[in-house]
């Protein structure tokens, strides 16, 4: 229990460039778009990041409060690149519940 009280306190007091490194990109998909209607947003984050350090990057990125945070990660594709078999890397989703009446507007510029 103390643990989860730890990374709490840690993710609370994230500077900055922590929070972009944490946050890469939003997803826009059919499927996202359609999420924005329940007020949820999605995010591509690092393949590290815990749910409280992603709900301390979104809310003090885009000033919004988060009701909740769900998480995926993605297993990279095997393909083939240039005849050789490879791999793609994986990848980490935030699927980020926002509370009533809050929205975040993926095409304004961050401050």
């Amino acid at each position: 229990m103390t643990n989860i009280l730890a990374i709490r306190r840690k993710a609370e007091k994230l500077p900055r460039e922590a929070m972009y490194d944490i946050v890469r990109a939003p997803v826009i998909t059919e499927k996202a778009t359609m999420l924005s209607e329940k007020n949820q947003v999605v995010f591509k984050v690092a393949i590290d990041a815990s749910k409280p350090e992603i709900k301390a990057a979104v809310e003090g990125l885009f000033g919004v409060k988060v009701v909740g945070v769900n998480t995926l990660v993605q297993k990279g594709k095997t393909k083939r690149f240039r005849g050789r078999p490879g791999q793609r890397s994986d990848v980490k989703k935030a699927f980020v519940q926002l509370a009533e009446g809050q929205s975040i507007d993926l095409t304004a510029k961050l401050s």
